[in-house]
């Protein structure tokens, strides 16, 4: 995570806001009147998501069920009925 002064960041806001597009690293803004962190749109809605499915009884173990599956063990792309 970068960390940065807002008065830094008011002088550099455009090539810190793009650095946090282009890589998702959130950037922590310090201030005196508290802390601010700035993560990318596709960071968020990552994190939204996370938070959904993790909502959802029982789907955690599912999805590590589902990563500790061998790939011999599943049912090729192909194969799978939508």
């Amino acid at each position: 995570m970068t960390v940065t002064t807002i008065t830094n960041f008011r002088k550099n806001i455009y090539g810190m806001i793009e650095n946090t597009i282009r890589y998702n690293e959130p950037l922590n803004i310090i201030s005196k009147a508290g802390n601010a962190v700035v993560i990318s749109e596709d960071e968020y809605n990552s994190l939204v998501e996370t938070l959904f499915l993790n909502s959802i009884p029982g789907m955690k173990e599912k999805l590590i069920d589902g990563l500790n599956t061998p790939l011999d063990d599943t049912v090729p792309e192909e194969e799978v009925i939508w």
